[in-house]
């Protein structure tokens, strides 16, 4: 704040708005539009993401002292076929490979190897309106 002379508003819009991959590639924050970008920028922004992707899965597993299965979901790991593809090139010694058809069927179960790899989708509006729901003691209407 002081450096910059930015009020708590501006760097709310920095961190919530220009940061992460828009902030890397300086054309979106949506990995579909990245993924369909020419732009050296957004592959830079799509090689870091994989990058710390693949460092994350791989240090997770050895906290864990291996890895029994492995799902993506959300936006990205639910939708970016060639997201899970380019990570997982990189954790073949996890025991973790991908069925390249599956994979770009975003199929349910898309491993190869001897690690199940699944996509399950997810509804996180869903959990966080049940969450609040719970949290205000409040009766679910779908119980």
């Amino acid at each position: 704040m002081d450096q910059e002379g930015l009020n708590a508003d501006q760097i709310m819009r920095l961190l919530y708005h220009e940061s992460g991959l828009k902030g890397l590639s300086g054309i979106s924050h949506d990995m579909r539009t990245l993924l369909a970008a020419h732009a050296e920028e957004a592959k830079q922004a799509i090689d870091y993401y994989v990058f710390r992707l693949a460092r994350e899965i791989g240090a997770m597993a050895a906290v864990l002292g291996g890895i029994d299965a492995l799902v993506f979901a959300g936006g990205i790991g639910e939708h970016a076929a060639p997201i899970r593809a380019r990570a997982l090139e990189r954790l073949e010694f996890l025991g973790l490979s991908i069925a390249p058809e599956a994979n770009a069927a975003n199929a349910a179960q898309i491993g190869a190897g001897r690690v199940p790899v699944m996509v399950i989708p997810t509804d996180e509006e869903r959990i966080i309106a049940r969450a609040t729901v719970a949290a205000l003691g409040l009766r679910r209407a779908d119980s």
